[in-house]
C-alpha cells in the first residue's frame, strides 16, 4: 500500500511504517522521545512497536487509564506535568500509541505543551484508523460531552500497522467498522455495497478497505480542514449519535457505549430523519436499519428518555446561532449538511429505531 500524504502529514502503511518512522527519528534528531499508552497498549502493542523502534536518542513511557472516562483535562494535566518532571523541551517527540482517546488526547497534549511539540499517531484500533488519526482533530470530553475541549493540529506521521487489529476484542472492531460504514454511506455507493456482505471479506479485504476508508476521510479533509462545509458531512450520524453516548456515560443506570455503538444508533435515525426530510428513499433506511442490527446488538432507550437527549443536542459543535445543525442524506453519497430538525421528528425517528 502506498502511503499518502494528507496537509502536513504523512499515512504509512504496515511494512512501510517502522522504516518511515526510524528514518523520521533520524533526520530530526529529536532531544527525547515520549510514548504515550495507556495500560491495555502498555501490555498488548507497546513491545511489539518498541521492539522496531530504532534511536539512540532516550525513550520514556508515559501510561494513562484506559476508557473514555479518562479523556479529560485531569488527565492532561497529569501528562504535561510527566513530561515537565521528565524534562521534555521544544525538540521533543510524542508518540502516540493506542487508540481514539490515546491519540485525540496526545494529540492534545502535544499541541499545547511548550505552545506546541511534534508528535506522531500510531492508532492501534480500527476507530482510530480510520477515524480519530486522520484529519488533526485532537481533544478531550468535558465531563460527560464528547470532544468539546480541542483543536486541529496534524501529527508528523500516522502509521497504520494493522497487527495491532489482532490484539482487539470484538466489539472494539465493531466499534470502528461503524466509521468505514458512514464513508461509504456520506461519499460512495460503491464503498457502502462491499459491505452488504462482511462475513464474505478476508483480512486482507479488510485492509484494503481501511485503506480506502482514509483516503476517503482524507480527501475530505483536504479540501475543508477546518469543518467550513464539506469536512460537516463526517459527522453524520453523530448529532443524535454524540448525544446518546454523552447520555449513556452520564447515566450509572445505563451500560457506557462504545463510540461505534452510539453512531450506528445515530445513523438509523438520520437516516429514518432523511427520509422525513429530504426524500432519502425509505426502502434503503430500512435496508440500513437491517444491516446494522445485524452487525450491533439494539440498544435499549426507553421513551422518557427521548427528550433527555434531545436535550444535550445544543453541545454539539456544528450548531451555531442557536441552531443543531444536521447532516442528512438525499442518497447514498450525495449528503446534505446544515439541516434542521424539529423535536417531533427525532422522536418519531427513535420510534422507528425501537420498533
Amino acid at each position: 500500500m502506498k502511503s499518502i500524504t494528507a496537509n502536513d502529514s504523512i499515512i504509512h502503511f504496515n511494512d512501510l511504517c517502522y522504516p518511515s518512522l526510524n528514518e523520521h527519528l533520524k533526520l530530526n534528531n529529536f532531544s527525547k522521545i515520549f510514548v504515550l499508552v495507556d495500560e491495555n497498549t502498555h501490555k498488548y502493542c507497546l513491545p511489539n512497536f518498541l521492539a522496531k523502534l530504532e534511536t539512540k536518542a532516550d525513550v520514556e513511557i508515559i501510561e494513562i487509564e484506559a476508557g473514555e472516562e479518562h479523556k479529560t483535562i485531569d488527565t492532561c494535566s497529569g501528562v504535561w506535568n510527566t513530561l515537565s518532571e521528565l524534562d521534555a523541551d521544544r525538540k521533543s517527540l510524542l508518540i502516540n500509541v493506542g487508540g481514539g482517546v490515546i491519540t485525540d488526547l496526545g494529540g492534545f497534549v502535544a499541541s499545547t505543551f511548550k505552545r506546541g511539540i511534534a508528535y506522531i499517531n500510531v492508532p492501534t484500533s480500527l476507530l482510530s484508523m480510520v477515524d480519530a488519526s486522520v484529519g488533526g482533530k485532537t481533544g478531550v470530553d468535558l465531563g460527560h460531552l464528547k470532544n468539546q475541549i480541542g483543536v486541529i493540529s496534524t501529527p508528523n506521521l500516522v502509521l497504520i500497522d494493522t497487527n495491532f487489529l489482532e490484539t482487539l476484542p470484538q466489539n472494539q472492531l465493531r466499534s470502528g467498522l461503524a466509521e468505514m460504514l458512514k464513508h461509504g454511506l456520506i461519499n460512495s455507493k460503491n464503498y457502502w455495497n462491499k459491505f452488504k456482505d462482511f462475513s464474505k471479506l478476508t483480512l486482507d479485504d479488510l485492509d484494503e478497505l481501511i485503506y480506502e476508508s482514509v483516503i476517503i476521510k482524507k480527501n475530505v479533509v483536504e479540501e475543508d480542514p477546518f469543518e467550513n462545509g464539506l469536512r460537516k458531512t463526517l459527522n453524520f450520524g453523530h448529532t443524535l449519535g454524540h448525544a446518546i453516548e454523552s447520555y449513556f456515560l452520564s447515566n450509572p443506570s445505563k451500560k457506557d457505549l462504545l463510540h461505534g455503538e452510539a453512531i450506528v444508533v445515530g445513523m438509523i435515525l438520520a437516516s429514518y430523519i432523511s427520509t422525513e426530510l429530504v426524500g432519502f428513499p425509505s426502502k434503503t433506511t430500512d435496508e440500513i436499519k437491517a444491516l446494522f442490527l445485524s452487525y450491533y446488538e439494539k440498544v435499549d432507550i426507553e421513551e422518557k428518555e427521548y427528550q433527555s437527549i434531545i436535550e444535550l443536542l445544543k453541545y454539539d459543535k456544528k450548531n451555531n446561532h442557536g441552531n443543531i445543525n444536521f447532516v442528512l442524506l438525499k442518497d447514498i453519497g450525495i449528503p446534505k449538511i446544515d439541516c434542521l430538525v424539529k423535536d417531533e421528528i427525532i422522536i418519531d425517528a427513535f420510534k422507528f429505531y425501537e420498533s
